[in-house]
C-alpha cells in the first residue's frame, strides 16, 4: 500500500514520467499506469475466453433445466452430474465442470433476494406450531408448542398442547391476547388447514368458519405466507427453534400440560427483562412502547371450544373428537351438547353437565359415578369394575371395600357395597360418608346402619296432597293396645 501511495504521488504530484518511476521501483509501466488511474490494488481483470462448447450447449442446458420441474418432484431433483450424464447420452462432448458452472450460474440468477424488513410498534405478530417432546405424568410423549412472536418488541408467548388441532390453535390466540393485554394489528400465518380452507386466485384465502369467527371477534387482520415458501415468517420459525433449545432442554416434566406451559411462560417473561438489543433496550421495554397501539380487548374472550351435538348410546357413552366419554346413565339415548376444548371435554345434558380430561384419538374416559344406579342393582358388575369405581368415588370407600372383603369375602362384599351405592343415589355421597363413619365408630353392621337411616327419614310437607294436610291422626301408645286386648274400653 505504501508503494502505491509513493507511485501515485510521483506521477500525479511530481509530474514524473511513467518510464522513470517504473525503472526506479522495478515495476512495469502498465502497473504504474494502473496505480496512477486508481484501479483496485491486486485485482486483475481476467480476459474472457471464447468457449464454443458452452455457447453451443447453453440453449440445450437451459431447456433441460426449465423442463425438469415436469419430470421431477420432491427430493428427486435434477443435479448437475445427472444433467451432464444426460447430455453425454445425447451425444454431446462436454466436460462435467462446464455443466456444473452453468447450472450454478442458472441457479444464482433465479435465487430469491431477501428484502430487509422494518417492523413498527404494534403492527405485526407471527404465529406457528412446533413439535416438541414432554414427560407428561411420567410418560414421554409428543406435544405441540403454539408460539406467537411480536416482531417489533421480540416478546414471545408460548403454550404447550397435546393436540395440533383447530381448538388448540384458537385457544393459543385467546391466551396470547390475554397475556399481551391486546391484539396486534396484523398476524402472519402459514397456509395451515386450521385457518385456510382454500387458496384462491390472486393470493386471496377462503378461511375456515371458526377462524373467521376469531378474526371477527378480535378485529385482527390475518396475512398468509406464499404457498410452499418456508421463510416468509422467518422470525417466529427461528424463535420457535430457539425456545426448544433454550427452555425445553432437558425435556420438561409435570403431571399436567398446563403446569409445563406456565413454567415455560415464566422463563420467557424473565428472558424478556434480561436480554437487550443493540440499542440497549429489553424486549419488555420495547413491548411497553407498542402495547398502547394494540387493538383493545373488549367483551368476553373468544370461546375456542368446538361445539357439536352427539347422541348417547345405550351404554351411556358418547364419541367426541375420536374418543369415548361416559355421561350420566339417565342421559342414555338422548342428544346432548359437547364442548371440545384443548384440555377438557364438557358434556351438557338436560339437567346438568359432565366433564372429562380430553383423550387422544381412540382413547376412553369412563367415570363410574355415572352408573351408580345400575351398579346398585348388579353386585356382580360391581366386582367387575371395583378398582375403577373406587378410583372415582375416592375416600373413604376404598378402605370400606377392603374391610367388607376381609369380613365377608368378595361376593357378599359386592352385595353390601351395592347397597352403599343405592344409598349414595338416594341420599348423596356426603350423607353416606357420614353414615359409614358413624357405623364404623359404633362397630354397627353397615346394612343395619343404612336401613336405620332410611327408616328415620320424614316426608316433606310439600309432598302431601292439599286435601290430606288438614287431617290429623293421633299417635297411639302401648297402653291403648293393652286396653284393646284386655277387653277394656279405649
Amino acid at each position: 500500500m505504501d508503494q502505491v501511495i509513493v507511485v501515485r504521488h510521483k506521477v500525479l504530484v511530481e509530474k514524473r514520467s511513467v518510464r522513470s518511476v517504473a525503472r526506479e521501483h522495478g515495476l512495469s509501466r502498465n502497473t504504474v499506469k494502473r496505480y496512477a488511474r486508481g484501479a483496485p490494488i491486486g485485482v486483475r481483470k481476467t480476459p474472457e475466453r471464447e468457449s464454443p462448447v458452452r455457447e453451443k450447449l447453453a440453449p440445450r442446458i437451459e431447456a433441460l433445466l426449465a423442463a425438469s420441474s415436469t419430470w421431477t418432484q420432491g427430493k428427486q431433483q435434477l443435479t448437475a452430474s445427472r444433467l451432464w450424464q444426460m447430455l453425454r447420452e445425447e451425444g454431446h462432448l462436454v466436460g462435467r465442470t462446464l455443466v456444473k458452472e452453468h447450472v450454478a450460474e442458472w441457479k444464482r440468477r433465479r435465487r430469491e433476494v431477501f428484502v430487509p424488513l422494518v417492523y413498527r410498534p404494534g403492527e405485526l405478530a407471527e404465529v406457528d406450531f412446533f413439535e416438541v417432546w414432554v414427560d407428561l405424568d411420567g410418560t414421554r410423549r409428543r406435544a405441540w408448542m403454539f408460539v406467537m412472536r411480536l416482531m417489533y418488541s421480540k416478546r414471545d408467548f408460548a403454550w404447550l398442547y397435546e393436540f395440533q388441532d383447530q381448538v388448540s390453535f384458537l385457544d393459543g390466540h385467546v391466551r396470547a391476547f390475554a397475556h399481551f393485554g391486546g391484539v396486534p394489528q396484523r398476524i402472519a400465518y402459514d397456509n395451515l388447514k386450521l385457518a385456510v380452507r382454500k387458496i384462491l386466485v390472486g393470493g386471496a384465502r377462503a378461511l375456515t368458519a371458526r377462524f373467521t369467527a376469531l378474526v371477527g371477534h378480535y378485529a385482527l387482520e390475518p396475512s398468509f405466507a406464499r404457498p410452499a415458501t418456508g421463510h416468509d415468517k422467518g422470525g417466529v420459525e427461528a424463535r420457535g427453534k430457539a425456545i426448544r433449545w433454550q427452555h425445553l432442554v432437558p425435556i420438561p416434566s409435570a403431571p399436567r400440560m398446563s403446569e409445563m406451559s406456565t413454567q415455560l411462560m415464566i422463563r420467557l417473561d424473565r428472558q424478556a427483562t434480561e436480554q437487550r438489543d443493540r440499542d440497549g433496550r429489553t424486549a419488555l421495554e420495547r413491548f411497553d412502547e407498542e402495547r398502547s397501539l394494540f387493538v383493545t380487548l373488549t367483551g368476553s374472550p373468544f370461546v375456542a371450544a368446538a361445539t357439536s351435538i352427539v347422541t348417547a348410546s345405550r351404554r351411556s357413552l358418547v364419541r367426541v373428537g375420536g374418543a369415548t366419554y361416559s355421561v350420566p346413565e339417565t342421559w342414555a339415548c338422548l342428544d346432548i351438547t359437547a364442548h371440545l376444548g384443548p384440555d377438557e371435554v364438557e358434556l351438557v345434558g338436560p339437567d346438568a353437565s359432565a366433564r372429562h380430561p380430553r383423550q387422544r384419538f381412540g382413547g376412553r374416559s369412563i367415570d363410574y359415578r355415572h352408573y351408580l344406579r345400575e351398579l346398585s342393582h348388579k353386585p356382580q358388575a360391581v366386582r367387575q369394575v371395583i378398582p375403577e369405581l373406587l378410583r372415582d368415588l375416592g375416600d373413604p370407600f376404598g378402605a370400606l371395600w377392603a374391610a367388607l372383603v376381609d369380613e365377608h369375602g368378595p361376593r357378599q362384599a359386592a352385595r353390601i357395597f351395592a347397597a352403599v351405592l343405592d344409598a349414595i343415589v338416594e341420599r348423596g355421597r356426603e350423607s353416606v360418608v357420614a353414615i359409614v363413619a358413624a357405623a364404623r365408630e359404633r362397630n354397627e353392621p353397615l346394612m343395619l346402619a343404612l336401613r336405620s337411616s332410611t327408616s328415620t327419614r320424614t316426608l316433606d310437607a310439600t309432598h302431601v296432597p292439599d286435601v290430606l294436610r288438614a287431617i290429623e291422626v293421633p299417635a297411639s301408645s302401648a297402653a291403648d293396645f293393652d286396653t284393646l286386648f284386655g277387653g277394656g274400653e279405649l
